[in-house]
């Protein structure tokens, strides 16, 4: 049997975890780029969100770090590119937080 190489293979659960990211990135850039309580219907649902879109702001990058961690640190996985952008919508959202 042949053995991929770490990393080169992505899985559903990295793929995943990369959306994820990527979608609370976006969370975060549009509610501090917008006002979201100007519409009733876009405020209410930012108020449902919040919450786990803070929690995963500071669990996403852990996660991505330990998967990234079992794939051995692979420059071609997919952790690393989303332990990279929750790091810095992490970084983003506590500098420009006023």
């Amino acid at each position: 049997m042949t053995k991929e190489p770490v990393g080169h293979k992505s899985s559903k659960t990295s793929l995943g975890i990369l959306l994820l990211s990527i979608l609370l990135s976006l969370f975060w850039y549009l509610a501090r780029t917008n006002d979201v309580y100007r519409n009733a219907a876009v405020g209410a649902f930012f108020e449902i969100l919040w919450l786990p879109m803070l929690l995963l702001l500071f669990g996403l990058p852990v996660f991505s770090l330990i998967f990234w961690r079992k794939e051995k640190f692979s420059g071609r996985s997919l952790y690393l590119y989303s332990f990279l952008i929750s790091l810095s919508t992490t970084t983003l959202v506590m500098i420009l937080n006023n």
